[in-house]
């Protein structure tokens, strides 16, 4: 269930279909692909452990890193548009939980939840880009939401070696069927910042992480040839 529904639940007979059948989709589609994960024990020596994070990705590199992470109970931020609704909908239905809201519209909301669920021990995941860009623009409310929370940011960056990019302000990336996937996870990075406004004040050091982890995920792929 998700922690807040959004207000505009008039979805079109294709957004119903896409609710229905694209969890299959996705979940067919992952089935072929190879995926490589890169630096990965921080964050799951943080899930053994029981503690509460933060990933942070950009908004175009969402899809791959919804399925990879099914049902693990991770709450992920997602707008209120009606966009927003599908993707929700069809991530409760792969194992997730959505967290309503974003820098644009209910933004305060939105923390509070992140904060509340961090607090209550969750991994949240945030597209500090979305809903509407600018693309790979790190928005304050992560730094804010793990000061306040003392959770740490792991950042993620993923790379395809062959995927359809929809023409969209992301970008937004479906690999196609039997490409590799790399998945690339910084180091948890915690926010040392003695208030909210300072944690703002630090976007770039997570912007540079996220870009750094989808650069070593590209360098994997060069490398594997």
């Amino acid at each position: 269930m998700s922690e807040t529904r959004g207000p505009n639940n008039r979805l079109s007979a294709l957004q119903r279909a896409a609710i229905a059948l694209g969890p299959i989709v996705l979940l067919l589609l992952y089935a072929t692909w190879r995926v490589r994960e890169i630096n990965g024990k921080g964050w799951r020596t943080l899930r053994r452990e029981s503690r509460p994070f933060i990933f942070a990705l950009w908004h175009g590199q969402l899809l791959p890193l919804v399925v990879r992470h099914r049902s693990q109970g991770v709450k992920i931020l997602i707008s209120e548009h009606r966009d927003g609704e599908v993707i929700a909908r069809i991530a409760e239905r792969l194992g997730l939980a959505s967290i309503r809201g974003s820098s644009s519209r209910g933004a305060a909301r939105a923390l509070l939840a992140m904060c509340d669920a961090l607090s209550a021990g969750s991994v949240v995941a945030v597209t500090p880009d979305g809903p509407r860009g600018p693309a790979r623009s790190f928005a304050s409310g992560t730094a804010v939401a793990a000061q306040r929370s003392g959770a740490p940011i792991v950042a993620i960056g993923v790379a395809a070696s062959r995927a359809w990019r929809l023409r969209s302000w992301d970008s937004f990336m479906i690999p196609k069927p039997f490409a590799v996937v790399a998945i690339a996870y910084s180091d948890p990075m915690t926010v040392d910042a003695a208030s909210a406004r300072a944690a703002a004040e630090q976007t770039a050091v997570y912007e540079r992480a996220i870009n750094d982890a989808v650069t070593l995920a590209e360098r994997t792929l060069m490398s594997a040839g």
